[in-house]
């Protein structure tokens, strides 16, 4: 719904913001530049897959649970970069690695009545599967902004999510049951304008300063959310998870320290 909505529309804003955002799509089909159609193309099946496994743990654990483990993805993205680009990590990034990975663990919820072991232990999984395929998704976006826009290259990435999306409905259907669906509608204007922004801005980053400290730069924000989540939809959080969520945040703050340096 997000997309069937966002993608027409931001392609006529996208474009305003790129004028030569059309001739740079068309320059890169006429002369063959298959490398840079494959990361593009890679790049949407990838966005398409970290959101729908970010989504599913968002409805089996609680949406700061969930963000939180999901944002363990800097430590993943480094060792990708260390991986395809030589950024080796230094001794101090390892820890502070570790410190997030222990402050990731702290955010487990317990299993109780509201959320079952096999539900809670099904979130974690789609929750950190989410965070590595985003830092692939970095990673691949690193490489690929260096010869292509980030503004025609997110529109490419929410389209190719759009036509998946559509394609998935085909296996899982929707259920027969009444939905509300005029909130919904706007709820997916509002999450999927603000998601475009949020992409492209990312992109925008990847392509200036590499997608280790973008990564980085960009996860700073678990806390945040769980704080709008007990906000607006009244989602509560133990001490020991709130400590979680202190400790992430605390890592990606002092990595993002430790690149300053």
């Amino acid at each position: 719904m997000r997309m069937l909505l966002v993608v027409p529309l931001m392609a006529s804003l996208a474009f305003k913001l790129y004028p030569s955002a059309l001739k740079e799509l068309q320059d890169m089909f006429k002369h063959h530049r298959t490398d840079v159609i494959s990361q593009v193309l890679g790049c949407g099946v990838l966005m398409f897959v970290y959101i729908a496994l970010l989504y599913i743990s968002i409805g089996l654990i609680p949406t700061g649970i969930a963000i939180t483990l999901f944002f363990s993805y800097p430590v993943f993205t480094a060792l990708l970069a260390w991986k395809f680009f030589g950024d080796r990590p230094t001794f101090f990034r390892w820890l502070v690695m570790g410190i997030i990975l222990v402050g990731s663990v702290l955010t487990i919820p317990p299993s109780s009545t509201s959320y079952s072991s096999s539900a809670i232990t099904l979130g974690i999984i789609a929750s950190v599967g989410a965070g590595i395929v985003y830092a692939f998704y970095c990673v691949i976006a690193q490489k690929c902004l260096e010869k292509f826009h980030p503004v025609p290259f997110t529109w490419i990435s929410f389209a190719t999510t759009l036509v998946l999306s559509g394609v998935s409905l085909l296996f899982w259907p929707i259920p027969s049951t009444q939905l509300d669906w005029t909130p919904m509608w706007i709820g997916s204007i509002f999450s999927g304008l603000v998601s475009f922004a949020g992409h492209t801005l990312n992109n925008l980053g990847i392509r200036m300063i590499s997608a280790t400290k973008a990564s980085i730069i960009g996860a700073s924000s678990p806390a945040l959310t769980a704080l709008v989540a007990w906000g607006t939809i009244s989602e509560t959080l133990s001490v020991i998870q709130s400590v979680g969520i202190s400790v992430v945040t605390l890592g990606i703050a002092l990595l993002s320290v430790e690149r300053r340096s």
